[in-house]
């Protein structure tokens, strides 16, 4: 009762309760005690490691970030160069037209004063400051001129095109298109004409590979390395397919997931790597995972296919430029009726079109119109099982298709009926045609010691030659191991179930692989070769994926 009341402390700012010349008040509010001792320097110390270990994380995560950035601006970059150069030559294209159209060069643009730095025009066009005896023609020939300015000048072409065609990856597109046609025709007209030169330069010349099988012996590759690097996938690895423009991207799918990549040989590194960039979902909206997958010949866009059960979406369209829900589309159309649809091919023709096969015997045509893709039902009963691979010929329309009823069937599209029918000894699972001979092509098969089968299309119902392997681990043959063809057309990779990769060359006069490469702890399904380095990629059943390089 006779204590007197504790009087108020004054209040200050934080740096001064830091200073050595003021003490620090105690927890209890009696007297304010000295500075920290030694007990504060331990901690101090504890949280300076702390922080240490945590700078450290933190670095290691953007390096990470700086890899993955680099890459990606490696394939922004090579896009942008291409966009680059067609937009020039399209630039070059319209100058030539112009020349050659000497009435439509008097007549000004509506910005005259941009054709000042280009090159220099006519006194009519330039400033409108001449003497007042050259403005009287200007005048008369205005009025001749304006029902000529529907066609648009160079320099106005580019404002209005974003509009109608916001992009966010150009390069990935289309390049822009030459201004002949007039302004009444639509965008659609010049989207499809420049498709063509972008498909004709991977045109190759045709070459008779079919002459040289079984007239030589061996080449053995040499392979000088290897790496496995994880998929990212948490189950079963069941395609591989790499991007037709950039080869560099490659994607995979597993059930449920499908994540793309980018592989190449590594900097400051003598062995090939690969780098991961994105994953995304791909359920259909019955929860089913698409059983095959290929890329659009743009190299922007992945298709699959799914079942066609119980009224689920049958192909789905996932775009690259676009993230986020979007990202995967699903076709309306449904154009089968049961069962799963077993593969997907695009046709290496001018227009955009694919082809699926499924369970339910039929072959499905789909083109691409107006950004839209409509169906054609090729043939449902020439093949009296599952049709389990599909492909199309190079030098004509003709689709080629395998099933399991031991059918290879060539449909003229054309001419609407078809070319040749072929009964083999066993099942057919996949069939894949030759890049440089366009009349060879490969038919994988469930004979053990004769999986592969080499035939001609003129030949019509004679095998070329056939190849093959003898199994350890099992006697029966999976249809999810598939095979590929070398850019130069002589050499065939495929999987197994024993973990080799298996390298054949058609020049061998024997049936056995000229080589076996090991690669994985269990079964290959796939191992594709790069067009642009030697290099071959692989996935297996132990969830990695393989990269070996090879001269």
């Amino acid at each position: 009762m006779g204590d007197r009341p504790a009087l108020k402390r004054p209040k200050l700012e934080k740096d001064d309760y830091d200073s050595a010349y003021w003490p620090r008040p105690s927890s209890n509010g009696s007297a304010p005690t000295a500075a920290s001792g030694p007990p504060p320097q331990e901690e101090d110390e504890d949280e300076e490691a702390l922080s240490e270990e945590a700078v450290v994380a933190l670095v290691a995560h953007h390096e990470r970030d700086v890899e993955r950035c680099k890459l990606k601006l490696l394939q922004y970059q090579s896009l942008l160069d291409t966009a680059e150069t067609k937009l020039a030559g399209a630039r070059a294209q319209l100058a030539r037209y112009r020349d050659t159209k000497p009435d439509r060069k008097p007549p000004p643009p509506p910005p005259p004063s941009k054709r000042d730095p280009k090159a220099p025009p006519p006194p009519s066009q330039r400033d409108p400051r001449p003497p007042p005896d050259q403005k009287a023609p200007a005048r008369e020939q205005q009025p001749a001129s304006r029902p000529q300015l529907v066609i648009p000048g160079p320099n106005t072409r580019p404002a209005p095109r974003p509009a109608p065609r916001p992009e966010p990856m150009p390069g990935l597109k289309k390049a822009a298109a030459p201004s002949s046609s007039s302004s009444l025709v639509p965008q659609e007209r010049p989207r499809a004409e420049e498709k063509k030169p972008k498909r004709k330069i991977e045109e190759k010349e045709p070459q008779n590979l079919i002459a040289s099988v079984k007239k030589s012996s061996a080449k053995v590759l040499k392979f000088s390395g290897g790496n496995v690097v994880s998929s990212q996938h948490k189950r079963k690895l069941r395609c591989l397919e790499l991007c037709p423009v950039n080869d560099q991207l490659v994607v995979t799918r597993c059930i449920g997931w499908i994540c793309y990549s980018v592989a190449g040989p590594a900097k400051r590194v003598r062995l090939p790597s690969i780098y991961f960039l994105s994953k995304t979902n791909c359920f259909s909206p019955k929860q089913r995972w698409p059983e095959d997958m290929a890329w659009h010949p743009d190299g922007d866009r992945v298709f699959s296919v799914y079942s066609a059960d119980g009224g689920d979406s049958q192909v789905s369209m996932m775009n690259l430029n676009v993230s986020g829900q979007k990202k995967i589309t699903f076709l309306p159309e449904k154009p089968h009726t049961k069962g799963i649809i077993n593969n997907i091919s695009f046709m290496r023709w001018s227009d955009a079109c694919f082809v699926t096969g499924g369970s339910d015997h039929a072959v499905i045509l789909w083109q691409e119109t107006d950004d839209l893709w409509t169906f054609k039902r090729v043939h449902k009963d020439f093949h009296s099982s599952a049709v389990m691979g599909v492909a199309g010929l190079q030098h004509k329309k003709v689709i080629l298709s395998v099933g399991c009823d031991k059918r290879i069937i060539g449909f003229d599209l054309s001419a609407g009926r078809t070319e040749f029918k072929n009964l083999i000894d066993t099942k057919c699972m996949s069939v894949l045609t030759n890049p440089c001979d366009f009349n060879l092509y490969m038919v994988q098969t469930g004979a053990p010691g004769r999986q592969l089968r080499l035939f001609d299309v003129r030949l019509r119902q004679t095998e070329v030659h056939s190849l093959g392997w003898k199994q350890e681990s099992s006697e029966s043959q999976s249809a999810l191991i598939n095979q590929s063809w070398s850019p130069d057309g002589w050499y065939l990779s495929s999987g197994s179930a024993d973990p080799v990769i298996h390298i054949f060359d058609i020049r061998h006069n024997g049936q056995n692989p000229c080589q076996s490469v090991q690669a994985h702890q269990k079964r290959v399904f796939k191992a594709l070769w790069h067009q642009t380095f030697p290099i071959l990629t692989s996935i297996s059943s132990d969830l990695n994926i393989g990269i070996h390089k090879y001269s």
